[in-house]
């Protein structure tokens, strides 16, 4: 059996941080995005990492960042690997010396993701999220998952993903992982216990279809 990886995104606090690490999460997404509802301070990021389990991913996201940013960033939350949403290109992407994830739109307006995932041969995996081009993720935007193109590489699934719908996405698209963040939510940034424990339990189910 394929185990599908999970990937928890937009956690703001260290206690939402280490129950999702007790349920048993492969990855953990912190919002560096200015746009954002989830944006974190500088200050709150030792905290957070602090909070974070041994072998447990822990992944700094950001859209078009200033270099600096980005070093900033990695030297106070420590990131296994990085996350990009925006327009930047794979030479930039790959400079910081991490694995990084490269967020490929699928909402009204994007461009072929079999062209745009060409332009970055570096990236270890891609996130399919469900927003259009040039907005943030987080959105709670799904898209049809059977159009989940084949890239020769890992596919993270995202985009209004819950537990009422993440089996189901699992069973059409049989992603490498799948992303949540409002799907999990009270509020922006604000996780639910028993919303995690549901979302994980129903990716279990559905890698057992």
């Amino acid at each position: 059996m394929t185990r599908t990886r999970v990937k928890f995104c937009g956690l703001t606090r260290p206690g939402d941080v280490r129950l999702a690490c007790e349920l048993g999460v492969d990855a953990l997404g912190f919002v560096m995005v200015r746009a954002s509802p989830r944006l974190l301070q500088p200050s709150q990021l030792p905290g957070l990492r602090a909070a974070v389990s041994p072998l447990v991913d822990v992944v700094a996201l950001f859209m078009n960042p200033r270099g600096s940013e980005v070093l900033d960033a990695m030297r106070r939350l420590r990131p296994t690997m990085l996350q990009f949403h925006g327009h930047e290109n794979d030479a930039f992407c790959r400079s910081f010396g991490l694995p990084f994830l490269k967020t490929l739109p699928m909402g009204v307006g994007a461009d072929d993701p079999q062209h745009v995932a060409k332009r970055y041969p570096s990236a270890a995996a891609f996130l399919l999220d469900g927003h259009g081009p040039g907005q943030t993720g987080g959105r709670g935007e799904s898209f049809d998952w059977s159009q989940t193109p084949r890239l020769n590489r890992p596919i993270f699934l995202a985009g209004g993903l819950g537990a009422e719908n993440v089996c189901a996405a699992i069973r059409e698209a049989r992603p490498f992982a799948v992303d949540v963040s409002s799907g999990i939510e009270i509020s922006p940034g604000l996780k639910d216990g028993e919303k995690m424990q549901q979302f994980l339990d129903e990716v279990r189910r559905g890698d057992l279809e």
